[in-house]
């Protein structure tokens, strides 16, 4: 395979990647900055803004398990750019490689500088979750629809 589709893909998912966290820190330092820890701002009917602080991964799973999280974050992206790097023709493969890529790297930014991460958006019965989460769980979705429309690259 021609070093130029690899090229390509990785570029598209680094973009991808390099929005996702451009957009979870500036939403995480924005609501830092105007919401107290434990504070409450109701945006809309079932949607509220909070200020919480996560040591787990996306929904506060694997919380207070440390080193833990590291791994399996770690892991998970090895494998995951590893698979694009082996089918960078895979129609749109690049788009939730970036970002969950980018998910998981803007959490890992907040462990590795704060200690845990901050989630500000909270659903009723639902923990609160970030844009990082958000782009994760959007890009498990797209990514089970990638691989599920069949074998076809290119």
């Amino acid at each position: 395979m021609a070093d130029g589709p690899r090229r390509v893909a990785l570029g598209r998912a680094a973009l991808t990647g390099a929005v996702v966290i451009a957009a979870d820190q500036l939403t995480k330092h924005t609501i830092g900055t105007s919401i107290r820890p434990g504070q409450v701002r109701h945006i809309l009917p079932g949607l509220s803004f909070v200020y919480e602080r996560n040591t787990g991964v996306a929904f506060s799973f694997l919380a207070g398990t440390g080193a833990l999280v590291y791994v399996v974050t770690l892991a998970a992206l090895a494998g995951l750019v590893t698979f694009l790097l082996r089918r960078p023709t895979r129609r749109l493969l690049w788009l939730p490689t970036g970002m969950l890529v980018g998910g998981a790297l803007s959490n890992l930014i907040d462990r590795v500088l704060l200690g845990s991460v901050i989630d500000f958006i909270k659903l009723p019965d639902w923990p609160a979750f970030n844009v990082a989460d958000s782009c994760i769980t959007v890009g498990v979705v797209i990514l089970v629809l990638v691989i599920e429309g069949g074998s076809r690259d290119g």
